[in-house]
């Protein structure tokens, strides 16, 4: 990838939008979903899939460029990636859910998406999923539910959610806690074919998303498209560790 003026790298411009286990590792891509699920459930929820439209076609070879990229960073292990916007409106959550869907498109990987936008948070609604038994912040405070307990089927296959559970300030006191340190690495390490993806706030105005990457091995920013300046986007990749600093993506979607 080429550096960019802007401060970053250029990973992708989205237009409308193996190794075997080591001992003790399972493999769960070939895990079992709850029900028969529609066969136009991807496309009507906003997710890259494997369809033949034109359309749907180029923006799922964007994701799948991105997918391939980063683990082309890392390819000898299953890693964490932050999604970060330069600002609220960049569209970062549209990218973080269709990174998770393109990195689950592969049957032989399986996607985990954590809703970290403790302030703002979408993703249980982009998929219709109603968090009856909680979600991230709910463990977090009460960890005797078991996050097993939060985690939830998004209809597509290979695909999960976190969803961020109750809407809280101060996000930083919980991107910080050993707690959710340790999760992560349980999550990561009890599958060798499961990727996590953290949908996370923006750069702008708080510390919060820099806290977040100290969780993360790759950091994705995204930047809305005629929206955010250069000078933004390169003053957003500035607070990122340049060893862990993927990239930039520019996205038209909100």
């Amino acid at each position: 990838m080429k550096p960019r003026a802007d401060g970053g790298k250029f990973l992708s411009s989205i237009a409308g939008g193996e190794h075997a286990p080591a001992a003790g590792e399972r493999s769960i891509a070939r895990m079992t979903e709850p029900s028969a699920l529609p066969a136009r459930l991807p496309e009507t929820r906003g997710l890259v899939h494997g369809v033949p439209d034109p359309v749907a076609r180029r923006q799922t070879d964007a994701f799948r460029e991105i997918r391939t990229r980063l683990l082309a960073m890392i390819p000898e292990r299953n890693f964490v990636t932050l999604v970060v916007p330069v600002d609220r409106g960049s569209g970062a959550s549209f990218v973080a859910r269709n990174l998770a869907a393109a990195f689950a498109l592969d049957e032989t990987r399986t996607a985990l998406l954590i809703d970290c936008n403790l302030r703002n948070p979408a993703q249980h609604q982009a998929f219709g999923i109603e968090p009856t038994t909680g979600g991230l912040v709910d463990y977090l405070e009460h960890p005797a539910l078991g996050m097993q307990s939060v985690i939830y089927a998004t209809g597509a296959a290979r695909l999960r959610l976190v969803p961020a559970g109750r809407s809280r300030n101060g996000d930083g006191e919980y991107f910080s806690s050993f707690r959710l340190r340790a999760a992560l690495d349980s999550l990561r390490s009890r599958y060798i074919d499961r990727y996590l993806f953290l949908d996370g706030p923006a750069v702008t105005g708080a510390p919060d998303a820099r806290i977040l990457s100290e969780l993360a091995d790759l950091v994705v920013l995204v930047a809305g498209y005629g929206r955010d300046t250069p000078q933004a986007i390169s003053q957003a990749a500035a607070v990122f560790d340049p060893a862990i600093f993927a990239g930039v993506v520019f996205n038209e979607r909100p």
